[in-house]
Formats: structure tokens, C-alpha cells, sequence
């Protein structure tokens, strides 16, 4: 990567985080849980218009292998799961947070979409 036109960055930092986050669904998935704290699989597919069942079993799959939430199985009939932000995810919420801002302003500008 090129800044400045003659500074070369190291953007395998970058390209880590953006595997983590990248895609459709797992910000969406991210920034609910952290304004419900904690959601059930069912809660999550409701609240995500759209997704399959076979899409947001893989994200949380992906979103629990890499740290950033929490699954809890809780052993009763029928199964009750919920899911939470780790601490790591957690960490990514002022990124998250600093993206809704910016686009605060812009909400209403559609010229670009």
C-alpha cells in the first residue's frame, strides 16, 4: 500500500481485521449484540432481514472461531444458545461506534448508492 505517494505501509494488519469483520452479515451480527448484549440464535435471525439459516450458522461459527463472541449452550430441552461479545469483540466496538458516526451525517445522501 502507497500513503503519501512514497510511503510504503504495512497493510497485513488491515487485511487481518477485514477478515475478521468482511461481508455482509458479521458487522451487522457484531453491532447488534452490542446494543442487546445477548441474543438468541432465533432473535438474530429475526433481526437480520434476510439471512439464511445456513449464512448465519456460518458467521457465528466464523464470528466464535475467531474470539469475537461468546456462544452459551445451556443443557435443557429444547436447547436455549445465546450469544454475547468477547472482550475481544468488544474491542472492535469503537470502530463499529466511530462508523456510525461518520455516517450520521451522510444518512440521507443517497447520490453515491
Amino acid at each position: 500500500m502507497i500513503l503519501n505517494g512514497n510511503f510504503e505501509a504495512n497493510t497485513e494488519p488491515f487485511e487481518y481485521t477485514l477478515s475478521l469483520i468482511g461481508g455482509k452479515w458479521k458487522m451487522r451480527i457484531l453491532f447488534l449484540l452490542l446494543l442487546r448484549k445477548v441474543l438468541r440464535y432465533g432473535e438474530l435471525r429475526r433481526l437480520l432481514n434476510g439471512i439464511t439459516h445456513k449464512m448465519l450458522s456460518k458467521q457465528l461459527n466464523d464470528l466464535q472461531n475467531d474470539g469475537l463472541i461468546i456462544r452459551k449452550e445451556y443443557p435443557q430441552i429444547p436447547p436455549k444458545v445465546e450469544y454475547s461479545l468477547s472482550s475481544k469483540g468488544l474491542s472492535l466496538m469503537p470502530i463499529l461506534t466511530e462508523m456510525c458516526k461518520w455516517g450520521q451525517p451522510y444518512i440521507n445522501d443517497n447520490a453515491n448508492i
